[in-house]
């Protein structure tokens, strides 16, 4: 009887022992890269496969779309400088500001210059622009004026009499109606009235053009709706009207085309390869929330683990080692570039015309593939180092950056408000921010310092303490203390990979498995095998 109870003693050490060994050798095997899981197991490193082909077939999407739809920007740009230089009586290519009047008689000369240059569209541009045609009528031109309802100012004698209330008033231009220099005054009931303290004239009118510049390029033309806007701002009232152009395009598939020696095998090629590239990051985003989801089902069997067996609670940053940020990284990489293909089709088989969205989604998802090859080079000891280091050190780091940006933007508040009607560079919020994180980096100063020299004496004064203090605390000591802060977690990180250290109970209780990949141990590890590690096991 007592040999038996030995007997039954040593098995249950025997079993106990062997649970947490193979538990052990689990945890590690979940934590080995995709070369020691092939050599362990056999098994093929699918995701591996996937992120190398993504990386190649990702980028020639994207420059394939990039390529179409720089066709598609530079053609709306040229084509609003050609409105501008068509329709701006004078227009030089003003860069350093728009076009602005100062007489009444120069208003008036630019409505009829601009109607002119519309009604005689046909014979000035060298184009192929047209009119838009509605039901075998053209759309008119429309000369729309907005000014208060009534109104009654006297600065001479320091008073005014305003009903906010905005009237707007029409009159519609055909494109084949000739027109004199006495139309505008003849038109029943339209006049330019500036003593209503006129607000703003703008001229609407619509143009059709085709994009052929994409032939050469083995893609079917576009038709466009260029839906234009003339406004002459008087809003502020400061005897300075300003003259710009607005522009709102609409593409679409041409109702009737043809060109001669293609037969739409490329549009189906195009249309093939996005369709593989959303197979493969679907499949790559299956294969990744598998393995995340696989990740929060162990960190749960490691706590109930820990629990039952050192009697010790799990820490958070153990915890999390079992979510993998890189997968994550990958989700939301094949996310955006599952979306930006779906959009791409769209746009290739002209139901969409979301450019801007879909370069967006494509840019930043191959931006997320190219970041997520380190992953792979993180498995070489010498590589790694980067990613410990920011790994490390992001907490740390997001921190440090919230104190910084509450000193940044009293700077930036300040700034505007002080400085914004003084400097070109500090006029609105945004130009603020810009401006600051410029000399944050060292550039742009002599000319930010050389704007303020010709202002009042305490403006200049302010400009001088406010440029110094700003460029010395953020660069003499913010950027100084965040790069001590990256350097002093590199070196602690040289230090542990050193001494090879374990930082944590998670790397601790792994490290104390001493079998190889190919030691063949892990071939009948059971990764689904975890009623052993449920509740019901220990209560």
């Amino acid at each position: 009887f007592p040999f038996f109870i030995v007997w039954l003693i040593s098995c249950s050490d025997y079993e106990y022992t062997k649970t947490v060994e193979d538990f052990r050798r689990r945890l590690k095997y979940f934590f080995m890269n995709p070369c020691e899981k092939y050599r362990a197991r056999g098994r093929k490193p699918w995701k591996l496969t996937i992120q190398i082909l993504k990386i190649a077939i990702t980028t020639i999407q994207l420059v394939s779309f990039g390529l179409s739809n720089e066709m598609m920007v530079t053609f709306k740009d040229e084509n609003l400088m050609t409105f501008r230089n068509l329709f701006l009586k004078g227009y030089k290519d003003h860069r350093h500001g728009s076009l602005s009047l100062y007489t009444k008689r120069d208003v008036n000369e630019h409505i009829h210059y601009i109607i002119n240059r519309y009604t005689n569209l046909q014979n000035l541009t060298v184009g192929n622009l047209a009119y838009e045609l509605i039901n075998g009528d053209y759309t008119p031109l429309t000369l729309c004026q907005v000014f208060y309802r009534n109104s009654t100012i006297d600065p001479e004698n320091d008073t005014f009499d305003i009903d906010p209330h905005i009237d707007k008033d029409c009159i519609s231009i055909h494109p084949m109606q000739s027109l004199s220099n006495d139309t505008l005054a003849t038109h029943p009931n339209f006049s330019l009235d500036f003593r209503r303290w006129l607000l703003s004239v703008n001229i609407y009118l619509t143009l059709k053009t085709i994009n052929l510049q994409t032939v050469r390029h083995h893609e079917l033309p576009d038709c466009y709706d260029f839906h234009i806007v003339i406004v002459f701002d008087n809003r502020a009232h400061s005897g300075k009207i300003k003259v710009d152009i607005e522009n709102d395009v609409r593409i679409y598939e041409c109702s009737d085309w043809n060109v001669e020696g293609t037969s739409g095998k490329n549009d189906y090629l195009l249309l093939s390869f996005d369709s593989v590239v959303f197979l493969a990051c679907f499949a790559s985003l299956i294969l990744c929330i598998r393995s995340v989801v696989h990740g929060i089902q162990l960190q749960f069997e490691f706590s109930i683990f820990f629990s039952a067996y050192y009697n010790k609670t799990v820490s958070w940053s153990d915890r999390m080692e079992f979510v993998n940020g890189w997968y994550i990284l990958i989700i939301v990489s094949d996310i955006m570039t599952i979306t930006g293909s779906v959009l791409k089709i769209g746009i290739q088989t002209k139901f969409l015309t979301n450019y801007d969205v879909c370069s967006i989604l494509l840019g930043t998802a191959t931006m997320l593939v190219w970041v997520g090859v380190i992953r792979y080079l993180s498995f070489f000891k010498k590589y790694n180092i980067l990613i410990l280091t920011l790994r490390a050190a992001l907490p740390n780091v997001f921190r440090f950056c919230v104190c910084a940006a509450i000193i940044y933007l009293g700077y930036c508040f300040c700034g505007w408000i002080v400085l914004g009607p003084y400097h070109d560079k500090f006029r609105t919020l945004a130009k603020v921010t810009e401006c600051l994180f410029s000399l944050l980096n060292g550039d742009d100063m002599f000319s930010t310092f050389l704007r303020m020299r010709d202002k009042t004496y305490m403006v200049w004064l302010f400009s001088r303490l406010y440029l110094y203090s700003f460029i010395s605390i953020f660069i003499y000591m913010v950027l100084s203390l965040f790069i001590a802060l990256i350097t002093d977690t590199y070196e602690t990180i040289k230090h542990h990979q050193k001494d090879k250290e374990p930082v944590s109970q998670l790397q601790a209780f792994i490290a104390e498995c001493i079998d190889q990949p190919e030691s063949g141990r892990y071939q009948n590890t059971d990764e689904s095998t975890c009623c052993m590690f449920s509740s019901g096991c220990f209560g």
